[in-house]
């Protein structure tokens, strides 16, 4: 005589298929932008920029010199409420930045 086997209950169970987890909004990105600045030393506006956005000296300079010679330079793209942070941030420190969406 044969023993019957005792069934598990997963080898009853069918298997499912799961399904992906929703994919996260993607927030639309802003470009945030350094002003030239007549007023403080450039030092000043390197070290505020290596402060604030993080970048190295050297990339800090570049985007220093850019707003000095063209009047403007792209900081960085971010999303809306980082880039409305980092504005803020600026303008403690006495410098202009703005924000705009990227097209």
């Amino acid at each position: 005589m044969s023993k019957a086997q005792p069934s598990s209950p997963r080898a009853k169970t069918k298997k499912r298929a799961r399904s992906a987890p929703p994919k996260p909004k993607k927030l639309p990105p802003y470009k945030v932008l350094l002003h030239n600045d007549d007023v403080n030393e450039m030092g000043y506006v390197v070290e505020t920029i290596m402060e604030l956005v993080r970048l190295p000296v050297e990339e800090s300079i570049q985007k220093m010199l850019e707003a000095h010679h063209h009047g403007v330079a792209l900081l960085l793209v971010t999303h809306k409420e980082r880039a409305e942070l980092l504005q803020e941030q600026f303008k403690s420190k006495k410098l202009t930045v703005t924000i705009e969406p990227v097209e």
